[in-house]
């Protein structure tokens, strides 16, 4: 790749193709998140990687946001999304929901693969037992190869894209942190 916004363009090419799958998937299951949930996106330990979040990096700095962003992240303390808004109205609490990682895409409606080579449906909680006739009946469909997206195939996905960027997981307002500096870099040096 030559320049970050073609890198970009085939991120947002990839998750494309993610929230394509994910909605198909979704219509066949009826599996849903619960309106005004998040309740994942509160959870302390979210991992990510620096590719996944350089589209919302680029974003902030096209809005001459990104210098902002960098001295929140790097002042602040909290282990919970940057990004997360939980007193934002509507179905999400996602502030940058365009702009939002991969794992934040994948989870609820993707499946890991067992060392078996069984596939097996990565939710949340809720969804599994509030949900549980859907959820059962998907895991069954799954079985019988229903397609549901593959997390580790759409890392592989972004780790073509620029592998540096991809290999390191880190706490997610790291990973975030770390887009936004190598757009700033980027563009220090053009």
């Amino acid at each position: 790749m030559d320049t970050l916004e073609e890198k970009v363009k085939s991120i947002d090419a990839v998750f494309e193709r993610l929230d394509n799958e994910i909605s198909a998937f979704q219509s066949r299951s009826s599996l849903h998140c619960k309106f005004g949930c998040g309740k994942c996106c509160f959870k302390p330990d979210i991992e990510a990687t620096a590719l996944e979040f350089l589209p919302f990096a680029l974003h902030l700095y096209k809005n001459n946001q990104a210098e902002e962003w960098l001295t929140k992240l790097r002042e602040g303390d909290s282990e919970i999304c940057a990004i997360l808004s939980p007193t934002q109205a509507g179905a999400g609490l996602c502030s940058q929901y365009p702009h939002r990682g991969l794992i934040c895409r994948l989870f609820g409606y993707s499946a890991r693969t067992n060392k078996y080579g069984k596939r097996e449906l990565v939710t949340c909680q809720i969804i599994k037992t509030e949900q549980q006739a859907d959820f059962e009946r998907a895991e069954a469909e799954i079985d019988k190869g229903l397609n549901v997206p593959v997390m580790n195939e759409f890392y592989m996905q972004l780790a073509a894209i620029d592998f540096d960027l991809a290999r390191e997981f880190y706490p997610i307002n790291t990973a975030i942190r770390k887009a936004i500096e190598s757009v700033l870099h980027f563009y220090a040096y053009r």
